[in-house]
């Protein structure tokens, strides 16, 4: 079930074209994007519950990062709506469910154990901030060490300057278009730049994108070297 396990691969994937292959649970189906291990793996997917479907109770033994894309997803702790961020961290436990149905983008067994921070944030009732240049606005989701994971909007014709990324990073186009010198990359897209990679990003018609940064570990390659 590996897909992608090649962390210094660049990946660009329109995941509104992938298959849906069936999880373990009845009504839950899952787009696998990146995965390196069978059902204990470490996994980055596109999940959608079918109304009424629920998973069986159940720990988290790596941790789980969720951003719901639509409709609602529930566990014992309260309703998550389209737009919530959620961390799960190492060791936790829940029973999730959607009585209406959801669509999520889900990161499983890729968080430090010491990262212990329970995280829920509605991005539609939260302040966006400007970012560092015109026509950029960010809304901070977390960060430990290293990583750091926000939602960014590039408004109409903003451009970012070009920049190098040490710890990797992945992009996941909520709304509009997202471009950079490799190509354009439209709602759906999910990209995962390796660690060292460089690019220009900019928007000509705008986006919301869900970015996560710092977090890719810098591997060997074949002749012992870093990758």
């Amino acid at each position: 079930m590996d897909r992608h396990t090649d962390l210094n691969q660049r990946v660009v994937l329109d995941t509104a074209s992938l298959a849906w292959s069936p999880s373990p649970m009845a009504g839950v189906e899952r787009r696998l994007l990146d995965r390196q291990g069978d059902e204990l793996a470490r996994a980055t997917s596109i999940v959608r519950y079918l109304p009424g479907s629920r998973f069986e109770h159940h720990h988290h033994g790596g941790g789980e990062e969720i951003l719901v894309l639509e409709g609602t997803f529930t566990d014992e702790l309260g309703d998550y709506p389209a737009g919530t961020y959620l961390r799960n961290p190492t060791g936790s436990a829940h029973a999730p469910s959607s009585n209406e149905g959801c669509t999520l983008l889900v990161k499983l067994r890729q968080m430090h154990p010491a990262d212990q921070q329970h995280v829920v944030i509605d991005s539609k009732k939260s302040t966006w901030h400007p970012g560092p240049v015109a026509g950029l606005a960010l809304l901070p989701l977390h960060h430990w060490g290293s990583e750091n994971v926000d939602l960014r909007r590039l408004s109409p014709g903003a451009r970012v300057p070009h920049h190098s990324h040490p710890g990797g990073e992945e992009i996941l186009v909520l709304e509009g278009i997202f471009q950079d010198e490799h190509g354009s990359y439209p709602a759906g897209s999910w990209l995962r730049q390796p660690p060292g990679s460089e690019h220009q990003p900019y928007s000509e018609q705008g986006c919301t994108i869900w970015v996560k940064s710092g977090h890719l570990p810098v591997t060997m390659g074949p002749e012992g070297t870093e990758g």
